[in-house]
């Protein structure tokens, strides 16, 4: 690696940027810059070359053009040790540049807020800031860039103890820099795609993302693991949740996390879903408040809700906290707390307490499954029942009462693995059947997990019925009506055995399978 001889600094963030130019001006440093970059390191007493009068070209439009210029570009891009560049550079008068410290326009930040207009957010698309870093990166082993100023300092460490800059770490900070540019074009390409319309599956998406935090381990304790942000504006997601309290989340608390927040997002009544391995172990809606829906949500079944996830989509008060602290629960979620809930529930040491506003977005666009050597991608299933979707096809109608109690166990079953059967009243679940080969098995569940009297409720299955037998069952156990898909071959069969039961049955032609 060449001495750094003449370094390019031109930065939107100035975190550091003047002790750097300082230590840059000690070891006898050239530096060029830009505008504001070049008005602070001036009032700081250190000499600094305009690129305007470096390439005797003025800034223009306003800014939008300033460092787009071959004697920039060709300073940092030409080959050290090749005689043709040099003659080349010479012939123009043109000096190598050594070292480029560039960081962007935060682009991110403009995309995000709610005031931006379109035109504020185009201003804020770096356009030679992300070229100045691709140039030096891609001439690595003659050029250091530096994209994060947390690095200035390795830099200069390695420029007073050393004289130069090693191979190394030079090609460490231009992958660093190769990063940086990846994804902050992905940002802009997916706000432009958030823009569109899509009829169809993209052909191509752009993904990038920032860890947001380490992990203490994955599925398993010798697994690693950590959770990784994808660029999309602030909404309702478990990646967006602020830890206020406890140890580290794991993978599984996250998944668990992830299932309990999609449930009560899906209410707009005060909601209430206890998670157990990704699936509800007690779901409650009520009007009556938190601790109401809480209570009706754990009596579902308290033996499952151990050690689980606990979300609200309300407000946690101090009264419903006091119940919560007299069971073990691993995490809970919610858009705020009282501080006096506060109080209570960081009594327990290792309780996580996530905060996630209910602002923003409420789903993402697409749902992605990791297979290995892919990526699985679908329209998030983010479909609620509406009255035009049900059709009674037995002869007894549904009353009233049992219509809003089907239309709750709807809500919930899309949240339960498939094969799916839960049992409802109006406002809370009473018994969950989940994740079985076969339908039958995830009604028998259902009913045996159920303590309190299934007599009068009703159930939703989150896919046809192939046979009558899980009709059978359900009647037997009192089951009054029942809410699916519709579309077995045998669906006359399934109708004739809810006449014979005088059960009310609504088909809804749309399948809730979760896998």
């Amino acid at each position: 690696m060449p001495r750094v001889k003449r370094a390019l600094i031109s930065v939107y963030d100035k975190t550091y940027v003047d002790d750097f130019a300082r230590g840059l001006m000690e070891l006898g440093v050239e530096i060029l810059s830009t505008g504001g970059t070049a008005e602070i390191l001036q009032r700081s007493g250190i000499p600094v070359i305009e690129i305007s009068a470096y390439t005797g070209f003025p800034e223009m439009l306003g800014g939008r053009v300033k460092s787009l210029n071959p004697k920039i570009f060709a300073g940092i891009l030409a080959i050290r040790g090749s005689k043709i560049h040099e003659d080349e550079l010479r012939r123009h008068n043109i000096s190598f540049i050594d070292l480029v410290a560039v960081n962007l326009y935060p682009f991110t930040d403009a995309a995000s807020d709610p005031t931006a207009t379109l035109d504020d957010i185009l201003e804020m698309i770096d356009i030679g800031g992300p070229s100045l870093l691709r140039a030096a990166a891609k001439n690595f082993k003659g050029v250091v860039v530096i994209v994060d100023p947390t690095d200035y300092q390795l830099v200069l460490h390695e420029l007073q103890n050393k004289g130069f800059v090693s191979e190394k770490t030079s090609f460490a900070l231009a992958a660093k820099a190769f990063n940086h540019t990846a994804w902050y074009d992905t940002h802009i390409s997916q706000f432009f795609n958030s823009k569109i319309q899509q009829k169809e599956m993209p052909r191509v998406i752009t993904l990038t993302l920032s860890q947001k935090a380490s992990l203490r381990y994955g599925e398993n304790p010798h697994q690693k693991a950590a959770i990784y942000e994808l660029p999309m504006p602030p909404g309702v997601f478990i990646a967006r949740a602020e830890q206020l309290h406890g140890k580290e989340l794991s993978y599984n608390n996250y998944l668990d996390a992830d299932a309990a927040l999609n449930i009560v997002k899906d209410f707009q009544k005060t909601a209430v879903a206890i998670v157990k391995h990704t699936n509800p172990c007690g779901v409650a809606i009520s009007t009556k408040g938190v601790t109401d829906a809480y209570k009706k949500a754990l009596e579902t079944d308290p033996q499952s809700a151990f050690g689980g996830i606990v979300a609200f989509n309300k407000k946690v008060t101090e009264e419903v906290a006091t119940l919560m602290s007299e069971h073990f629960f691993e995490v809970v979620i919610a858009p705020d707390y009282d501080e006096g809930a506060l109080e209570i529930l960081k009594k327990k040491k290792n309780l996580r307490i996530l905060k996630i506003p209910f602002e923003g977005l409420k789903y993402a666009p697409y749902d992605h499954r990791s297979v290995e050597g892919g990526l699985l991608v679908q329209e998030r299933d983010t479909h609620l029942l509406k009255s035009s979707d049900i059709k009674v096809v037995t002869k007894r109608q549904p009353t009233k009462k049992e219509l809003s109690a089907l239309k709750f166990a709807w809500t919930v079953v899309k949240h339960v693995k498939s094969n799916a059967i839960v049992i409802t009243d109006s406002t809370s679940t009473i018994g969950i059947g989940a994740g079985q080969m076969s339908r039958v098995d995830s009604v028998k569940i259902a009913i045996s997990k159920s303590l309190r009297s299934t007599e009068g409720a009703v159930a939703a299955s989150d896919a046809f019925f192939p046979f009558r037998d899980s009709i059978d069952v359900l009647a037997e156990a009192g089951i009054r009506a029942v809410i699916q898909p519709g579309g077995s071959v045998r669906d006359k069969e399934v109708i004739r055995a809810a006449d014979e039961h005088n059960m009310a049955m609504v088909f809804t032609g749309i399948r809730h399978f979760k896998h």
